[in-house]
């Protein structure tokens, strides 16, 4: 018999093992904040890729003779902004790194040693 408000494994589970009415383990607050931490960051910067990456589709669509705009000699506004495009998406990988470097590993390790991040 199961404690009462106990969670039961899958379906799945209980098809396979007949005797499976285990109480699944109750997911540590913590981790599940730390997961909500990580998963917030990651929404944010991919939001800010994908509207640098179809803003710029945008104007290659719908603004090309600003784009064919010259900035110096030989070096047009168009191919600039797709270099700052390559450009950016580097820096939001830098961003994500040193944030998972410098929170994310640290509090993982924090939970793994037993302690609170």
């Amino acid at each position: 018999m199961r404690a009462p408000g106990a969670q039961v494994w899958g379906p799945l589970v209980a098809a396979a093992l007949p005797n499976a009415n285990l109480p699944m383990p109750r997911p540590d607050p913590t981790l599940q904040d730390l997961a909500r931490r990580r998963w917030r960051i990651a929404i944010v910067l991919t939001m800010a890729m994908v509207a640098i990456y179809f803003g710029f589709i945008l104007l290659v669509a719908y603004n090309k003779p600003l784009l064919g705009r010259l900035v110096v000699p030989g070096l047009s506004l168009g191919i600039l902004l797709g270099a700052l495009v390559i450009v950016s998406s580097w820096i939001l990988t830098w961003i994500y790194v040193r944030w998972a470097n410098t929170h994310y590993d640290r509090a993982l390790a924090d939970l793994r040693a037993g302690g609170r991040a």
